[in-house]
């Protein structure tokens, strides 16, 4: 048996983390696998010490649009077969999904789209849900194990925001975004952080506007799902709401493979 310690956090920029100390992090925390969402930049534009970090192995999902959107996976485990492909043009475009085999498990890091504020991107988003789900499903259906995680962009429950009444009729909280996440979970997958934690105050975003982060007004959108024959050997799920270097914070499961 060994454990494996899985983090997922949304960057908010690539090249910007690591201005904030990301490679120091990195060392300290000692992920063994870690599954970063929006760098916000292409392999070219990165140093050799981002591109290759001393005993990682890297894959890199750009957006094919300069500095925008775009997943990347670091693996102390060989990545012996990637996709970085979900099946649907528009999505693959934006460098939204890299799926990994680790043998033990299928792993989908996924960059679920924002609403936008004016809510025009919402139809995007809910159909990027759809695909996902039916992926993991898929999988499941044929035998694997799953593990899906990344920022999906909406608080689930009224639990998972600071202000639930004040942000019904926005992005992120629309009443569509979060059956989205029911469907998720009537799919046959495992909210891993609720497994452990039923307290509120627990969020993985802060705007950075108001001083939000100092005063915990945030949301819960960064998440690990499993489906729920694999919930036995999760150990634990927890955030690192201390970490700074995004507006998001890490995200973290253990396994006990």
């Amino acid at each position: 048996m060994a454990e494996l310690k899985i983090i997922s956090w949304n960057v908010n920029g690539i090249r910007a983390v690591v201005r904030k100390g990301f490679l120091s992090w990195l060392d300290e925390e000692k992920p063994d696998i870690l599954c970063l969402q929006e760098i916000k930049a292409s392999e070219n534009q990165l140093t050799e010490d981002i591109r290759k970090p001393p005993g990682y192995n890297v894959i890199w999902n750009p957006a094919l649009r300069p500095g925008y959107s775009g997943t990347a996976i670091f693996s102390r485990l060989k990545l012996t077969k990637t996709e970085k492909k979900l099946g649907v043009k528009e999505y693959d475009d934006e460098g939204r999904t890299i799926i990994a085999d680790f043998g033990g498990f299928m792993l989908i890091n996924g960059y679920y789209p924002n609403g936008r504020s004016d809510l025009s991107r919402v139809s995007f988003k809910l159909r990027y849900y759809d695909e996902v789900i039916k992926k993991a499903s898929k999988l499941v259906e044929g035998g694997r194990n799953v593990v899906l995680t990344g920022d999906f962009n909406t608080a689930h429950r009224e639990i998972d925001l600071a202000r639930p009444a004040q942000n019904v009729n926005n992005t992120g909280f629309l009443p569509e975004e979060r059956a989205k996440m029911d469907e998720l979970i009537e799919a046959g997958f495992s909210d891993t952080y609720r497994n452990f934690h039923s307290e509120p105050g627990n969020y993985s975003w802060w705007s950075y506007r108001g001083g939000a982060r100092e005063r915990n007004v945030g949301w819960r959108l960064d998440y690990f799902f499993v489906n729920k024959s694999f919930m036995k050997v999760v150990e634990d799920s927890y955030m690192l709401p201390l970490v700074k270097g995004s507006d998001h914070c890490p995200v973290v499961i253990t396994l006990k493979i």
